[in-house]
């Protein structure tokens, strides 16, 4: 890591910590430059690191100083503890969302979608480019269906990021992480069988259980927390639960990143009862906090958990790559992928190998997270300003997505069906949820940079959430 970071990591957790209040003037450049031996120009480079991430502003003439703390919306409340196991409805909810390719008159708010305008991305544009031209016509082939092992190996060296360490060999390499969830549900579970998931949960997962002929038993979770250890274990006692499905680091759509001791104590449930864990970690990367958390596969020993994720958060959607770590379910997750889609496709692996190889990755992610840190700032500043009074909201710890819950009998389907005439589209509560809960509530995106068309367009939203209330 460079000096600059290790630097702004220092003050950051100092900041975290309260040893630097808000409105606490900070070091000055000068004093910092003594004190750790560092150039005037890399504790400037800290500090604008810092600048980006929220904890420093600038004032002339007078140095950096911790910002003043911000009034904090109250959280979204935690669900209720499901009753039984139930069949996934909401699909056609869910297609409405999909279906809709992008559109410049659109502003999408509800879609799972990362900001693809950065400049740090052209280098993967122009691997792309330079391998389709290639006289081998490499990347048109048919690849290997563990996929390419340049890429697998450069996957396995990030994974030490979030404490594992697993060969290239035990990667596969997905057409996305739908496809890596999609695999290890069905190497693990037949129709009819009970998959225990956090909830609210990510709406793919919800469709890929009702297409399997699985029911979903939904578990409370806290939205600074996340899924209740106790609700669990209850649950575990009470049903013949197959397999524990749930994005425990930067969830989607709460936003919360699990303790390090409730993974561990959830992983020791699963092994209690012995039950595998399907881990959606596609958004871990965008942890705003630096080391990024640790998976609960870190903490496998038995090869119970399915890690899985994908380049779409952190790079590009239209990459389609992802990869899965199934441990003991290898060989059953190899064949449903080949049942799936056999081998992924080549080039778009191939230009992801260099790109990450050549040392473009990292810098990029460091990019986006300060970015999406600041977006989520501006974001619930806009809801506080225009949404209804009583608006509740989460505090994402990471990713670009963002929960808000209005008042009970609040109809957020109809909410997206005002909007959608005026040019925005929000993502309905409900189809986060197996039963259709979560109609009070909606998902918004805000990994692009918060300029004034954004502005306007949540201000349109709260304006029409508002005169919804007023109506009912």
């Amino acid at each position: 890591m460079t000096l600059y970071l290790n630097l702004a990591n220092l003050l950051g957790t100092r900041i975290e910590q309260g040893l630097y209040r808000p409105g606490d003037r900070l070091p000055s450049v000068r004093a910092l430059s003594q004190e750790h031996g560092v150039s005037l120009s890399t504790v400037q480079q800290a500090y604008r690191e810092l600048e980006d991430r929220g904890l420093a502003r600038p004032q002339p003439k007078s140095g950096y100083y911790v910002p003043s703390a911000r009034p904090v919306a109250e959280l979204p409340q935690v669900s209720r503890t499901a009753q039984r196991p139930v069949e996934v409805s909401q699909w056609d909810q869910v297609l409405a969302q999909v279906a809709n390719s992008p559109n410049e008159s659109v502003l999408q708010l509800g879609r799972g979608r990362p900001d693809i305008s950065q400049p740090t991305l052209r280098p993967l544009l122009r691997s792309l480019s330079r391998l389709s031209r290639r006289q081998d016509l490499n990347g048109l082939t048919y690849g290997n269906i563990y996929g390419d092992i340049g890429l697998r190996e450069q996957v396995s060296r990030l994974l030490l990021d979030s404490g594992c360490r697993i060969p290239a060999e035990d990667i596969v390499i997905t057409t996305g992480c739908h496809e890596a969830l999609s695999a290890a549900l069905r190497a693990i579970c037949e129709p009819g069988d009970i998959v225990a998931v956090d909830s609210p949960s990510f709406h793919g997962v919800m469709q890929a259980l009702k297409g399997f002929g699985m029911k979903a038993l939904e578990l409370p979770s806290d939205p600074l927390t996340g899924i209740s250890l106790e609700a669990l274990e209850l649950a575990l006692e009470q049903w013949p639960i197959k397999v524990i499905q749930l994005t425990p680091t930067c969830n989607n759509p709460l936003g919360y990143i699990m303790p390090e001791a409730s993974k561990r104590a959830l992983l020791t449930l699963a092994q209690r009862y012995d039950v595998a864990i399907i881990e959606d970690d596609v958004y871990g990367d965008l942890a705003y906090r630096y080391p990024r958390p640790r998976t609960i596969k870190s903490f496998d020993e038995d090869g119970r958990v399915l890690l899985c994720s994908s380049f779409s958060k952190t790079l590009a959607p239209g990459l389609r790559i992802g990869w899965i770590a199934p441990g003991r379910y290898l060989d059953r997750v190899l064949h449903m992928k080949y049942m799936g889609t056999g081998s992924t496709a080549q080039l778009p692996q191939l230009a992801l190998a260099e790109f990450i190889r050549d040392g473009h990755f990292e810098p990029h992610v460091r990019r986006m997270r300060a970015q999406y840190q600041h977006s989520r700032d501006q974001m619930q500043e806009w809801i506080r300003r225009y949404f209804p009074a009583g608006t509740k909201v989460s505090q994402p710890q990471g990713s670009f997505m963002i929960w808000v819950e209005l008042p009970e009998g609040f109809d957020s389907q109809r909410l997206n069906r005002e909007l959608l005439p005026q040019g925005v589209q929000i993502a309905p509560g409900s189809i986060f949820s197996a039963a259709g809960k979560y109609r009070n509530c909606l998902r918004m995106n805000y990994a692009a940079r918060p300029d004034a068309e954004v502005e306007a367009a949540v201000r349109l939203v709260g304006e029409t959430a508002a005169r919804l209330l007023e109506g009912r």
